[in-house]
């Protein structure tokens, strides 16, 4: 089990520092703390110069990864987009940012990392898996796409095994009469769990659950009922990570309102099958809104080496 957690983030300001990587350390999975003072641990100065949605992965052989969207909102949003979504969701993103590091606080230089051509929109909210069957890692994201001439987006992945060379991309799902965006998937006892944002039928986030990576899912109801007590679809980013007791967190990225009262809300489950994910916002504690990332699991010395590095 986990010693301590990193969160990897951005924070949603409507200035430029706002879209750039933020970490948050933790020891239980329950309390957060700040990094760098609360202020960006790393800068974009490629594409958009701003980066949302990360991701990070710790591989086999040693390495870690941070991936993310290329989106500048506080720098594109009224000029380059013409402040529309539609069009970010047509020309935004065309490649995700990717840093890399041995140590969690030395990185290198921002990549761009081009995995669509001229069939794909955006690429948005990437996240990895590591698929031990073929001892690779998976980059799935979300896109629109020629396809469907860039109607509803859906979720797309690729393989890499150093996140030098990519596979070519391969649809992973739709979703009939509506979108699906921010993919994140775990898998546990030979079971791989999928949370996906659906907008539409239902509006809210879903839990797909399945025995094979890339086959067949089935909506998980339970899950369902659980989003339908929140009176509210405005969740988005959903990610997960296992607590010390065995338990599952959930967080989602709520967006229903302007301002402070966005980020992060938890919820938790005694396992991933049976989908009974509770809010649980009495037990957890934020210096500030957090917006869609991930979490890792870190040992104690990293956690240190973290906290010291950019104190």
């Amino acid at each position: 089990m986990a010693s301590a957690y990193l969160f990897v983030h951005f924070r949603e300001k409507e200035t430029p520092d706002g879209e750039q990587v933020y970490f948050g350390l933790s020891k239980d999975g329950f309390n957060w703390e700040q990094v760098n003072g609360g202020k960006p641990v790393l800068w974009s100065d490629k594409g958009d110069k701003g980066v949302r949605d990360h991701t990070i992965v710790r591989t086999k052989y040693g390495k870690f990864y941070i991936l993310s969207t290329d989106l500048g909102l506080a720098n594109c949003f009224n000029t380059k987009y013409e402040g529309a979504w539609k069009n970010i969701a047509r020309i935004g993103s065309k490649h995700l940012v990717l840093w890399e590091s041995d140590d969690l606080v030395n990185w290198s230089d921002q990549r761009m990392i081009k995995l669509g051509d001229e069939d794909f929109g955006c690429l948005w909210a990437p996240e990895v898996l590591y698929d031990q069957t073929r001892d690779d890692y998976v980059i799935h994201w979300t896109s629109s796409h020629a396809s469907n001439d860039f109607g509803h987006k859906a979720i797309f992945y690729t393989r890499t095994k150093d996140f030098i060379s990519f596979d070519k991309p391969q649809l992973l799902c739709r979703k009939d009469g509506s979108g699906i965006i921010d993919s994140a998937i775990y898998e546990e006892n030979g079971e791989y769990n999928r949370f996906l944002k659906s907008e539409a039928d239902p509006h809210g986030i879903i839990l797909q659950q399945g025995k094979t990576l890339t086959g067949e899912y089935t909506q998980n109801q339970a899950f369902n009922e659980e989003m339908a007590k929140l009176g509210h679809s405005s969740y988005e980013g959903p990610t997960a990570f296992k607590l010390s007791d065995g338990r599952w967190c959930l967080m989602l990225d709520f967006f229903g309102v302007h301002g402070e009262g966005q980020g992060y809300v938890p919820f938790i489950a005694d396992d991933m099958k049976s989908g009974r994910f509770i809010r649980s916002d009495e037990n957890f504690s934020f210096p500030y809104r957090f917006k869609h990332g991930t979490v890792l699991e870190i040992t104690l010395e990293e956690y240190y080496r973290i906290q010291k590095h950019f104190s």
